[in-house]
């Protein structure tokens, strides 16, 4: 009898893990309008990664690489990106629609076109010394 008992309670209790899995889940936004929570996840300023190291010498000026990737885990691209830096100069020309300084402290990436998931911006530059880059803006989605 116990053998019974126990395959029904084991039984109903896969059948609830198996209803719970399928049933939908929703967040509401401001409107009311209804969104899968599976989708919630939004790509913030911490989806975009900046690795920047010394790579060579090129006529006895320090040469720099940079690459800019979007790791976002869900498929939105990040536009308008721009990254604090400095008064930011190169002795060897950057391509400018990959990277070009605007102001002090204010450098658009790709032209202000979209880094789609998983893409690599990638750039090097050559001066005196190494500048300090990082995220000051960027449009997801």
């Amino acid at each position: 009898m116990s053998h019974i008992l126990n395959f029904f309670f084991c039984f109903f209790f896969v059948m609830n893990i198996i209803i719970g899995c399928n049933s939908e889940f929703y967040l509401s936004d401001k409107s009311g309008n209804r969104k899968d929570l599976l989708d919630a996840e939004v790509c913030t300023g911490k989806d975009i990664s900046i690795y920047h190291s010394r790579s060579s010498n090129e006529h006895g000026i320090p040469e720099y690489i940079v690459e800019i990737v979007n790791t976002c885990s869900t498929n939105c691209a990040a536009s308008n990106i721009h990254l604090n830096c400095g008064s930011f100069a190169s002795a060897k020309l950057v391509n400018p629609t990959i990277f070009k300084r605007l102001y002090f402290n204010d450098c658009l990436v790709n032209g202000g076109k979209p880094l789609k998931v998983g893409k690599i911006i990638r750039f090097t530059y050559s001066n005196t010394y190494m500048y300090p880059l990082s995220l000051k803006s960027a449009k997801f989605c």
